[in-house]
């Protein structure tokens, strides 16, 4: 559960100090409302001197036993990982430990730019930014997906490491809830499926609202929490999924652009040509992936205490997504 405002702000003090320097302070600090599973606290770091740093905190609020999420640990090194790289994410800055008493998190760099998936693709200002966002996102995923494996043993044991499709399935039937477009969609993946493909760091939750944007397009990838090993190609479909068009239902990648210009960008940069049936398989996948994940928020209001008007509102999302995942098997959303 989120603690209350004083609390944080008194507690996060003391971390920063511990870590930065007794003598800094905080302020023009904001706490934003918006975030499925994570309290979030966006504050400057004032030096004695006056000079300031922009940073965000980020602390677990999900933490039943049966989490789809990894914990901010993991984050926090994939974090390392893909910033040692060079690749567009917020810099990692330390992580909290027990004695912070702010449960699970870290801290990291602050990057300026627009989240709000409404503005990142109807703001005339941000126009030429959206006219790079595919090429960009192509070649982000390829980088992304090329971070041997060897540095992520830790993603090794997690459920979606182990198996993308049991996982979804394992966490649907704790709710005890019949949805059967889910069943149809489930027999469709196992009727169809894949070859064996090379594991890979897969993100998990790239698409839009998950990334930040500014003038020269994407500035830096959010939202670690659903990162595992398996195919990159499930980043490809869920980048496709209709949820993330945001209304712009005629550009099937996240409502700024066309699958194929995706692929020439993945390729570019990987040198791997993803088939459109592929991708296509985990777009399935990626709806069924979310309508589970509208149950479990909405199942968190009922029954565990995580009360939000937005996680109720989940319940009823759930069938609309279950729509999107029929018409998607159906061949009626390009």
């Amino acid at each position: 559960m989120a603690l209350e405002r004083e609390v944080v702000l008194e507690r996060l003090t003391c971390a920063v100090q511990k870590r930065l320097g007794s003598g800094v302070t905080l302020d023009a600090v904001v706490m934003p409302t918006l975030g499925g599973s994570n309290q979030t606290v966006v504050f400057d770091v004032v030096e004695a001197g006056g000079a300031r740093r922009r940073l965000v905190s980020r602390s677990e609020t999900f933490t039943g036993t049966d989490s789809p999420f990894i914990p901010p640990s993991f984050q926090f090194k994939l974090l390392r990982a893909a910033h040692s790289r060079g690749i567009p994410v917020p810099e990692p800055v330390f992580e909290f430990d027990d004695a912070d008493g702010l449960g699970r998190g870290y801290t990291m760099g602050f990057v300026g730019g627009e989240t709000l998936p409404k503005k990142i693709l109807n703001d005339p200002g941000l126009a030429g930014a959206r006219e790079r966002l595919t090429s960009q996102s192509g070649e982000i995923l390829a980088r992304l997906h090329a971070i041997p494996i060897t540095e992520l043993s830790f993603l090794e044991d997690t459920a979606d490491s182990r198996d993308p499709l049991a996982a979804q399935l394992s966490r649907l039937d704790r709710y005890r809830e019949a949805h059967p477009a889910v069943e149809v969609g489930v027999r469709w993946l196992k009727t169809h499926p894949l070859p064996s493909a090379p594991r890979q760091l897969v993100h998990g939750d790239f698409r839009t609202g998950n990334f930040i944007v500014g003038e020269r397009g994407i500035e830096a990838v959010l939202d670690w929490e659903c990162a595992h090993l398996g195919s990159g190609m499930e980043d490809l479909g869920w980048l496709c999924v209709r949820s993330w068009r945001f209304g712009k239902v005629d550009k099937p990648v996240g409502g700024f652009g066309l699958r194929a210009e995706l692929f020439r960008a993945y390729a570019a940069a990987s040198g791997v040509v993803p088939e459109p049936e592929v991708v296509h398989w985990w777009e399935v996948f990626g709806n069924i992936r979310w309508v589970i994940l509208n149950v479990l928020q909405a199942y968190g209001n009922e029954f565990e205490g995580r009360r939000s008007v937005s996680y109720a509102a989940c319940g009823r999302n759930a069938s609309l997504y279950e729509y999107d995942l029929l018409m998607t098997l159906a061949g009626r959303y390009d």
